[in-house]
């Protein structure tokens, strides 16, 4: 145990995971699944998924450079003071094996900040949770930024490659900003995640000159595969009600996602948006065009810095 770290800031940086070779994929799925193992028609159609955006996600990389961009930035505002830790939800270092780690090297306070810029108890909540559950105990204290929605670099960053996008793209078309779809009983129990999401897409298209709802809308992706219902409507659903309006004095002939419900390039983008969203709005005739995902932006990676500076 090194007794100078008890005068110094443990930040956990926290993101979903992904398999890091072929192999992990089933244990992957499982530990999403709950323990309960993939069916083997499952399993084959994750792993095609994969294969279909180069064989596997550039996930792992991104989120490690995105941890070692915010350690830069909190470097620069304080020399030896904070300490980034990456701990992952569905693949190793998990959460609890992070701030397992942290106790052992004497930290006496964590700042939490999840890779997801809109709180959802479902999301951020779960993942504060899990952090919590290993440090108090030990009398770590926890601080955490819970929501990201409406920071200005972000949005800014958002907004900027948005209008660039859209002078390429034909004068009718609607900008979608999408998140993660989650199970409708999360949202019926007052969870704020669409009104997170809403924020982030009003501030955009406020900076851009959208006209509310003319222009843009909200729609969400990836619902998991489960029997109960997700929060909609889905995107290929929307792309679908755009077609229905090709006969109409006002056709949609484009179509311009803003993912800003995910941070970094990863499979629900690269394929859920960029292969199979992008080939069923071509199947219809609109053109299909995605913004950037943050990555390791410098000027929003600064702004979280400097957000974990000031807990």
């Amino acid at each position: 145990m090194t007794s100078d770290n008890s005068q110094r800031t443990a930040v956990v940086l926290m993101a979903y995971g992904t398999p890091r070779s072929k192999e992990e994929i089933l244990p992957y799925y499982t530990d999403i699944r709950r323990g309960r193992p993939p069916t083997d028609e499952q399993l084959q159609d994750l792993t095609n998924r994969y294969e279909a955006i180069g064989g596997l996600s550039p996930l792992k990389q991104l989120t490690e450079d995105q941890r070692d961009a915010l350690q830069n930035e909190l470097n620069g505002i304080s020399p030896n003071q904070f300490q980034v830790f990456l701990g992952l939800k569905h693949a190793s270092p998990f959460i609890e094996e992070t701030v397992a780690e942290v106790v052992e090297l004497g930290y006496k306070k964590i700042v939490g900040l999840v890779l997801a810029p809109h709180y959802s108890s479902y999301s951020i909540g779960q993942y504060m949770d899990r952090v919590r559950a290993v440090a108090e105990p030990a009398g770590i204290t926890v601080s955490g930024i819970d929501s990201w929605a409406r920071e200005e670099a972000f949005i800014d960053f958002l907004a900027n490659d948005m209008r660039e996008k859209l002078a390429s793209l034909p004068e009718r078309t609607k900008v979608l900003f999408t998140a993660h779809s989650l199970p409708q009983r999360i949202i019926d129990g007052g969870d704020p995640y669409p009104e997170e999401l809403r924020a982030t897409a009003e501030l955009v298209a406020e900076k851009v000159g959208l006209t509310r709802w003319s222009d843009w809308s909200i729609a969400w992706q990836s619902a998991g595969r489960t029997p109960e219902p997700w929060i909609g409507p889905d995107i290929l659903e929307v792309i679908d009600s755009f077609a229905a309006q090709s006969a109409s004095d006002e056709p949609i002939d484009g179509v311009l996602v803003s993912a800003c419900g995910f941070v970094a390039d990863h499979l629900e983008v690269l394929f859920d948006l960029d292969i199979e969203a992008s080939k069923h709005a071509e199947s219809h005739g609109i053109a299909f065009a995605r913004t950037a995902c943050v990555n390791s932006n410098a000027s929003v990676m600064a702004a979280l810095a400097r957000s974990v500076a000031a807990l």
